[in-house]
């Protein structure tokens, strides 16, 4: 889709990633890489005493998987050379991830704006869903600038 497909897409779903299994392996390869060695990540036997019954996912491990799922499923737009990410405006870790579950990402659009000639920021409304689950891992609104190769005509 070109941009002006992409902002007539606003308020629509635009696309949802493959799931992702979130195994012991990869919260321990997170947990070595942000230091974060909490027991409730990286300890089975101690975790099965917690509400949970199991290790969890770091919520910050689920939120940076959104890099993998919108590659994955996120509206491809012609002529963009270059992605950033430009921040959040709202995040929310709604239901923990347990070891062994699988997730997905369900992208829609919020907004688009022009920020330059070759330059869009979106808006992305972002909704982690655990398979098999009620609740959702995490909501968020996903800003991005998304930059062109030439300006639009």
């Amino acid at each position: 889709m070109n941009r002006e497909d992409l902002k007539g897409m606003i308020g629509k779903e635009v696309g949802t990633s493959r799931w992702f299994l979130i195994d012991q392996s990869r919260i321990d390869q997170f947990a070595d890489v942000t230091e974060d060695w909490q027991f409730i990540h990286v300890d089975p036997e101690k975790a099965k005493a917690t509400p949970f019954g199991t290790t969890i996912a770091h919520g910050f491990l689920t939120l940076s998987m959104l890099s993998a799922m919108v590659y994955d499923g996120g509206p491809k737009v012609d002529g963009v050379v270059m992605g950033v990410n430009y921040g959040f405006d709202k995040v929310r870790f709604v239901s923990p991830v347990k070891e062994g579950a699988k997730v997905r990402a369900v992208f829609t659009i919020l907004a688009v704006e022009d920020k330059g000639p070759n330059e869009i920021q979106t808006t992305m409304g972002v909704t982690v869903e655990i398979e098999g689950a009620t609740k959702p891992a995490l909501v968020a609104e996903w800003l991005g600038r998304r930059y062109f190769a030439e300006a639009a005509q």
